[in-house]
């Protein structure tokens, strides 16, 4: 055997080797295609059917508020079933839900719902009337809209003046910060 028959040979199986990879590669890329193809596809179905769920669920809620109240001003001993008896007289009452702070203890505001969205009309005259004592404040239910925030601007605090920076005084004799600093009488220029 000579060089150039060497030669050849580790040409030759270099060049299946690079074949093999490049054949390996375009393997890979091809999977890693089919992959991103079948991950759009899982994103495409689970998108939509949350889109449909959340359109679902905003038209389900904007339905039962429209057929309920906010009671404001409850008493604090009130139950949802004094609520209940109060609103009786409107119409069907589906459910009475008093809001409570993290301890249990009632806010001073309750929500009604009916049945029936006309009963909302004849619940709004009972604004005012009384129960246990305290006035009723009767309104409509509003809808809240996701990410619809009300914005409420900081108020400025009234001690905290924000004015153009000073910078703080240092004394001429290089002993600090002169009005709250006071050094010892010995060493001191003014004594």
């Amino acid at each position: 055997m000579d060089a150039g028959d060497m030669d050849m040979d580790a040409t030759e199986t270099t060049e299946t080797e690079l074949n093999d990879m490049k054949k390996r590669l375009k393997e890979m890329e091809d999977e890693a295609a089919a992959l991103r193809e079948m991950q759009a596809k899982v994103e495409r179905e689970m998108g939509s059917g949350q889109d449909a769920n959340a359109v679902a669920s905003q038209a389900n809620r904007e339905e039962v508020d429209s057929r309920s109240i906010f009671v404001g001003n409850v008493d604090y001993a009130c139950t949802p079933e004094e609520v209940q008896q109060h609103f009786q007289s409107c119409g069907t009452v589906n459910r009475v839900t008093i809001r409570t702070d993290k301890y249990g203890q009632p806010k001073g505001y309750a929500y009604v719902e009916f049945l029936e969205p006309e009963a909302v009309q004849e619940a709004l005259l009972l604004n005012e009337s009384e129960l246990h004592g305290r006035q009723l404040k009767v309104t409509a239910k509003r809808t809240n809209i996701p990410g619809m925030k009300q914005f409420r601007p900081r108020r400025p605090n009234p001690y905290m003046f924000r004015g153009p920076y000073m910078p703080p005084y240092y004394s001429p004799y290089g002993y600090g910060k002169f009005p709250r600093f006071r050094m010892p009488m010995r060493y001191s220029p003014y004594y």
